[in-house]
């Protein structure tokens, strides 16, 4: 008989979040397999327990998962457990699942937190239908592109994002989808100093140039989907329209046939333009 790979979900602040069912998971499974072993270590030591630990993470991955199917095969039980939170949600683990289901591995999970559906779940806007982006590129022209390519999105938005890169998104997030687009930051979510911050991207972004303490700590951004959906049909298509356009033309001139083909101000399309066509 095989063992039983199970996804275990820890705390993503507070350790009071840690279900009785992973508590007594964590302390029989044969080995807990960790994104980071020396931080996983710090938490099982915190509930009185010892355990084997093997790291997996996006670097090793896929080296350890046949490795660790084969003790799955053997009948041994195997925990996976990211830094926090919900493993595979932005974290690894997708080859490790797929590796075990193609083999026949029993394959189960044990829900818990959840940084994306917290913020969500505080920002107040619409949660019946979201888009989960987690963390964007940290260049900022790919950035940008990818923030376009959203910007007709009618569901809710969810992001990860750095400390040291939560102003310029946001900033990002202000010239792409406009100043006025309702949002909300998440940070130190159930922890001592949790803080959620709600309105305008805008005024988001300003709050996070203004108050340094607000880009410290882990940081989820939630952002209103688009309303206007003949807008956003339109921006849409600007979004995928200008990128190919820029390769041939100046950004003046990118604009203008813009302008012409979607129906859009010529300004807007020349402000998206720039900011396309910015250097890192």
């Amino acid at each position: 008989m095989s063992g039983v790979l199970y996804l275990v979900a820890t705390p993503i602040g507070n350790l009071g979040d840690l279900s009785d069912r992973a508590r007594q998971v964590l302390g029989a499974v044969d080995l807990v397999a960790a994104e980071d072993t020396r931080r996983t270590g710090q938490l099982l030591s915190g509930l009185g327990i010892s355990r084997p630990l093997l790291s997996v993470h996006e670097h090793n991955e896929r080296a350890r998962a046949a490795g660790i199917v084969e003790r799955l095969q053997a009948g041994q039980s195997v925990a996976l457990v990211s830094d926090a939170g919900t493993p595979l949600v932005s974290d690894p683990g997708f080859r490790l699942v797929r590796a075990a289901i193609a083999a026949g591995v029993e394959v189960t999970a044990l829900p818990g937190p959840c940084a994306a559906i917290v913020a969500l779940t505080l920002s107040g806007l619409p949660s019946d239908r979201f888009c989960f982006e987690g963390f964007l590129p940290a260049r900022t022209a790919a950035r940008r592109s990818r923030l376009a390519q959203l910007s007709a999105e009618p569901r809710t938005l969810v992001f990860y994002e750095s400390g040291q890169r939560l102003q310029a998104m946001l900033e990002d997030c202000a010239v792409v989808f406009g100043v006025a687009r309702e949002g909300a930051l998440g940070r130190e979510l159930t922890k001592r100093y949790e803080q959620v911050c709600r309105g305008p991207v805008g005024e988001l972004a300003r709050r996070a140039a203004d108050e340094p303490d607000l880009c410290r700590g882990e940081l989820t951004v939630v952002v209103a989907g688009a309303e206007d959906r003949d807008s956003a049909t339109e921006q849409a298509q600007l979004a995928e329209l200008l990128p190919k356009l820029l390769k041939h033309l100046s950004p003046s001139q990118a604009a203008s046939l813009a302008a012409e083909l979607t129906g859009l101000p010529r300004n807007a399309c020349y402000r998206l333009a720039l900011e396309l066509t910015k250097v890192d």
